[in-house]
């Protein structure tokens, strides 16, 4: 008889096994802390900070102390790197330019921030792959004077203002505890100067939508003997004229739509009794009057037409930034540079 061969195939041979892939290395955490004549406080923070977060280096920015500021948060271990400029804008610019990491936690440094819960803000940075946690001030209320009701209230109103113009669900938009990922502090282009850098933090994770998150903590009194370097009136001031500048600068079509839209208003509303006389009479009795609102018509037309070439503007600017922000790797891909 003659023999069939098998029509199966032969057996394909073992595939090689894979390599096992590298660990991926531990997220770098750096705790950035802006001071200014915090001699009394700047140790408790460096301690807590420890205590909640043992991986993390510890930079301190003594922000031209003239306390011991500088000297006791050597001694508390930390790194100090002295800033000329005075202004915690400019202090969060060298942080974000000198110091290198994966997240980077931001706080004040007078003491006033329960740290305990640091963990957890990081955590939800790192679980949900977001760019910022922003703590919100909870106080115990036993003491006025630990989150006075002017702060409050000027906090809550500006707060409402960004929330209006850009959007956002933020309650506590003047919080000096956050937590930020790398790309978020590497895209950040920082222009403040003074305690409005809080404002501009904000609208730059609104601007581009950034995923972030908001979590409460602890808000105490400041340690006996240290005074707070904020004023009501005056930064609240600047602050508000921050959101005025960033309203321009990012919002330029919604700003001289509404500037064209009185214009505009105003200059039909005085032209109506000018058309009626016309109509009637067919002359123009007030020619000054026609020759002001015809003016008035025309900066409401041009006002119209810089809104549209500076939105064109920002939307290129926008553009640059995300493209900065996409080039850098997120949390969760270990964020290396």
């Amino acid at each position: 008889m003659t023999e069939h061969p098998d029509p199966r195939p032969a057996p394909l041979p073992p595939l090689p096994a894979l390599p096992a892939l590298p660990a991926l290395p531990a997220l770098r955490i750096a705790a950035v802390i802006p001071c200014f004549n915090e001699a009394l406080a700047i140790a408790q923070v460096v301690d807590e900070f420890r205590a909640a977060l043992p991986e993390a280096e510890v930079h301190v920015f003594d922000n031209a102390s003239t306390d011991d500021t500088a000297a006791v948060a050597r001694a508390a271990g930390a790194r100090v790197t002295h800033v000329a400029l005075r202004g915690k804008g400019n202090v969060a610019r060298r942080m974000f330019a000198d110091v290198e990491a994966d997240i980077y936690v931001m706080v004040d440094g007078d003491a006033t921030y329960d740290l305990g819960e640091l963990r957890r803000l990081v955590d939800t940075l790192v679980e949900g792959n977001l760019d910022m946690v922003v703590g919100s001030r909870v106080d115990d209320g036993h003491d006025a004077h630990t989150y006075r009701t002017g702060h409050r209230f000027g906090n809550r109103l500006l707060t409402g203002a960004v929330a209006g113009l850009f959007g956002g669900h933020l309650t506590d938009m003047l919080s000096g505890l956050r937590v930020f990922s790398r790309r978020y502090a590497k895209s950040f282009p920082a222009v403040s100067e003074g305690f409005e850098i809080e404002t501009e933090l904000t609208v730059h994770a609104l601007e581009l939508r950034m995923p972030f998150a908001e979590l409460p903590v602890r808000y105490r009194s400041r340690p006996e003997g240290s005074h707070s370097k904020l004023s009501t009136y005056r930064d609240g001031w600047r602050i508000l004229k921050t959101i005025c500048k960033l309203f321009v600068s990012e919002r330029p079509l919604l700003f001289f739509s509404g500037i064209a839209t009185v214009l505009a208003l105003a200059s039909l509303a005085a032209a109506m009794p000018l058309a009626l006389t016309y109509i009637d009479t067919g002359l123009v009795p007030r020619l000054p009057t026609a020759v002001l609102l015809t003016g008035t018509m025309l900066a409401a037309m041009l006002a119209f037409v810089c809104g549209i070439v500076l939105h064109t503007v920002t939307i290129g600017r926008q553009e640059a930034k995300r493209l900065r922000y996409l080039s850098i790797p997120g949390v969760r891909h270990r964020g290396r540079p």
